[in-house]
Parts: structure tokens; C-alpha cells; sequence
């Protein structure tokens, strides 16, 4: 019987080679770009006696990571760094990047879907009722979130909170969101009406806690919500420079003033 690898191959066949013209056809990539490439350390061709360079497995196999992770989006400087880690970390970073490929995915089916359905509906077809129009982009605000903040939320309240907030999001009609949107407003205004006052104290600072607390509780699961949980996320708007540059981006102060509000409300 025919002795064969564990690729399939007869064992000791010859292993297949690519001059640099093979290579790039294979590829896809330029020549050009193959140097480069070289020249960065990412490819390492074998150099004939003539100084002709030879592609083999191991240039097929770099040559594949390359162009994964470049569509990946990474820099070619840290797919130099992600070439040489070992195997285990390496499909821990292919794992992450296929599961933010997945999510992208699940985006763009839901807003194809989404228009897909409203041109049904303009040619005379089945009508699309509110929520199932706003579906898909409630849909992308969970997703932004958990791009965002996942990981800390996640460690600081716990998957199960996590996910029950992300199903009342979901589960939000149409004036419900449009309400949350509303109640935003309202913070923002009362904030800098108590920014202009200088009074975080004052009537101002209340009714933005109180705007803020309303808003919290139409994403908070049913039960969750506590003055002492109000003033334990403020304090994380303190120690995280996103929320900080969101509530600043209103006026500068508006995060500490927001804080001061909502804290004074729960009692502190």
C-alpha cells in the first residue's frame, strides 16, 4: 500500500516550490509587494544558488496569515509581531478577529434585511410594522456597546446582567426608544443650564440625575436599578476617558457635574 502524510501526500514526495512569478500568481499579490514584504521581515523565500528566490509550504502558509490579517484590518508592524508568536496565541487572535468578523456579518444580513423589506413594502408589499424598522438598529447599538465596553461591563456587572440589559434593549418599542432619546436630551440640557449656574447641587443637578436615572432604567433588567448602582456607574464615568470625553464633549466640567448630581441623589 502507498505510504501517505498526514497532509495526504505520498510520503517523501517533493515538497511544491513557486519562483517569485508562481508566487504572485498564486497569491494574488505583486511582486512588488512581495519584496516589500521580505524586506519587512513577514516572508522569508529560499535563495537559489543563482539568487532567484523559491517559495515553499511554510511561504504558502505566512503568505495566507498575511492576507487574513491584513483584511483583518491589522497594521503590517503587528502582523510581523502576530507571525512569530506561538501557535496558541496566534489562534487566539484569529478566534477574536473571526468572532468580530461574524458580528460585522450579523450587521450587515440585519440592515440588508432591513432594506430589503422597506423596498417590499414601497413596491406594495407587506407592510413593515415600527419596531421591525428600528429592529436592526437597535440591534447595532448593542453591538457598538459591547465593541466598546463589553469586556469592563461584563467584569464589573457579569454576563447575566449584561445580557438581560441587552434583551430589554431589544425588546424596547418604538416610543420606548424614542423616549430614552428624549430623556438624553433632557440631561444634556439640565446639565448645562447647571453648568451655567455653577450649582451641581441645585435644581438643575437633580432633574439631570433624575432624567439620567430614567433613561438608565429603560436598559437596566427590571429590578436592577438602586440609587447606590446610579452612583457606582458615575464613578466609573470618572475613571474611563471615553465616558469623560462623551459627557465633556457637551461642555467642559459636564462629566464631573453629572457625577456630583447623580451621587448628591443617592445620597452621598
Amino acid at each position: 500500500m502507498e505510504s501517505r502524510g498526514r497532509n495526504g501526500k505520498r510520503a517523501g514526495a517533493p515538497e511544491r516550490t513557486y519562483s517569485v512569478g508562481e508566487f504572485s500568481s498564486l497569491t494574488g499579490v505583486t511582486v512588488r509587494t512581495l519584496y516589500h514584504y521580505e524586506s519587512l521581515g513577514l516572508l522569508h523565500p529560499r535563495r537559489l544558488p543563482n539568487g532567484y528566490r523559491q517559495y515553499g509550504r511554510t511561504d504558502v502558509d505566512r503568505m495566507q496569515q498575511i492576507l487574513i490579517l491584513r483584511e483583518l484590518g491589522m497594521g503590517l508592524s503587528d502582523i510581523a509581531r502576530n507571525l512569530d508568536v506561538p501557535p496558541a496565541q496566534r489562534r487566539q487572535t484569529l478566534r477574536h478577529h473571526l468572532e468580530q468578523l461574524r458580528r460585522q456579518r450579523d450587521r450587515l444580513d440585519r440592515i440588508i434585511a432591513s432594506v430589503e423589506a422597506t423596498l417590499t413594502e414601497l413596491d406594495g408589499g407587506n407592510t413593515m410594522s415600527a419596531d421591525e424598522k428600528f429592529e436592526a438598529f437597535k440591534q447595532e447599538l448593542v453591538d457598538a456597546n459591547e465593541r466598546e465596553y463589553g469586556q469592563e461591563v461584563r467584569g464589573r456587572w457579569g454576563d447575566e446582567a449584561v445580557d438581560a440589559s441587552n434583551q430589554r434593549l431589544m425588546g424596547l418599542s418604538r416610543a420606548d426608544f424614542e423616549r430614552a432619546q428624549k430623556l438624553e436630551g433632557d440631561v444634556r440640557s439640565e446639565v448645562l443650564a447647571g453648568l451655567a449656574d455653577g450649582d451641581a447641587d441645585g435644581s438643575h443637578g437633580a432633574a439631570a440625575a433624575s432624567a439620567h436615572a430614567a433613561w438608565l432604567r429603560l436598559f437596566w433588567p427590571e429590578g436592577t436599578f438602586s440609587p447606590q448602582a446610579h452612583a457606582g456607574l458615575a464613578q466609573m464615568y470618572l475613571a474611563d476617558d471615553r465616558f469623560r470625553a462623551y459627557y465633556d464633549a457637551w461642555a467642559p466640567g459636564a462629566t464631573e457635574f453629572l457625577v456630583r448630581a447623580i451621587e448628591r441623589s443617592a445620597g452621598h
